[in-house]
């Protein structure tokens, strides 16, 4: 397919001063939009201003969360040349999520196509500045004016760009954790394992709930025993333990990470001993009380790694490396930014260049 290109012809004013870019709440000039139409598959894929977008008040999306998303990186090298890091990874779980939603799946080939166009029309507003990258959100939410349970016919995919500094405030100092032990976040069967709104608003109670504890992130367990760890609310979570890299295991109520998967082939590549099992809260604690528990981190597009010194389970509070970031987490910040921003040479084949 043709994509049909219109230009702003009122271009906004780009940030001046990168070290207070923050995280997704600046947006470029342009952005990607193709529809969906049954009958006719996807169409008319297009490059138009950023704006706001006309919709029904009845369109499905709002009433029945038909919606999924992704969220990828554009970095700026040393050379001015831009990359991306692992974008088709990102397009192959749009269409898993996309398959879970009874949302029509996509090209991913056209994608990146459509992706590499976009990135490279808006290539001054990927910033400079150590540390900065170009946030990609791609979406897709049903747009039918309808008010009733079922797959809509119509649907809108989107692609906006956000230039975005770290996500954490604090950079690379450790986070604290609380885990929850009230809410659920997702069950086997359930939609834990899709990039879908529904499991980022269900995720917000509990959310609220750590902050009021002065914690920044929680740690979900398990829906049916309610003692398995399962992921954190914007991350994957690994812990480290008498030297072995563990994380918890696919079942389908946890989210496949990009990084998650980058981090498991990292270590693995360094000689580590990784696993990927189920892991209950009970035994993170008994690793702690035995000094045994070395390092607890996250992994995610926004952060890349996040290292955790404090975790909270209950009345017990575990102080993680003295609340300094270790050396798996170290390393593996070190090797995934340096392939991203190009500062280490790429041997897994994970860079797409934009020409």
């Amino acid at each position: 397919m043709e994509i049909k290109i219109e230009k702003t012809t009122s271009p906004k004013a780009k940030p001046t001063d990168e070290s207070k870019l923050g995280f997704g709440h600046i947006f470029t000039d342009h952005m990607f939009v193709m529809n969906y139409d049954e009958g006719k598959g996807w169409n008319n894929p297009r490059i138009i201003p950023y704006g706001d977008f006309p919709i029904s008040p009845a369109a499905m999306c709002l009433h029945y969360g038909q919606e999924i998303f992704e969220g990828l990186k554009a970095y700026r090298i040393a050379d001015g040349s831009i990359q991306l890091f692992r974008p088709q990874e990102n397009f192959k779980r749009l269409n898993n999520s996309a398959k879970r939603m009874v949302i029509p799946e996509v090209d991913e080939d056209f994608m990146l196509y459509a992706l590499k166009k976009l990135v490279k029309m808006e290539a001054d507003w990927v910033p400079h500045s150590a540390g900065t990258s170009l946030y990609i959100r791609p979406f897709i939410f049903a747009t039918d004016p309808y008010v009733g349970v079922k797959p809509a016919d119509h649907y809108l995919l989107m692609i906006i760009l956000s230039p975005s500094g770290a996500y954490y405030s604090t950079g690379l100092n450790p986070v604290k954790i609380y885990v929850e032990n009230q809410y659920v976040r997702a069950v086997r069967g359930g939609t834990g394992f899709a990039k879908t709104a529904a499991n980022y608003a269900i995720s917000l109670a509990g959310q609220a709930e750590a902050h009021e504890q002065d914690y920044e992130q929680v740690l979900w367990l398990d829906g049916v025993e309610r003692k398995y760890v399962e992921e954190v609310g914007s991350m994957n979570i690994f812990f480290v333990i008498d030297g072995e890299v563990i994380t918890p295991e696919l079942t389908g109520s946890v989210l496949p990470g990009i990084t998650r998967k980058s981090a498991l082939e990292v270590c693995k590549s360094k000689g580590y001993k990784v696993s990927e099992r189920r892991i209950s809260i009970q035994e993170i604690a008994d690793a702690y009380d035995n000094g045994k528990l070395d390092e607890v981190f996250g992994t995610g597009t926004a952060a890349v790694i996040s290292p955790v010194g404090h975790l909270k389970w209950g009345d017990k509070v575990m102080t993680i490396n003295n609340n300094e970031i270790g050396p798996v987490s170290q390393m593996l910040y070190d090797t995934m930014t340096g392939i991203q921003w190009g500062t280490i040479p790429d041997d897994f084949g994970w860079i797409e260049k934009i020409d």
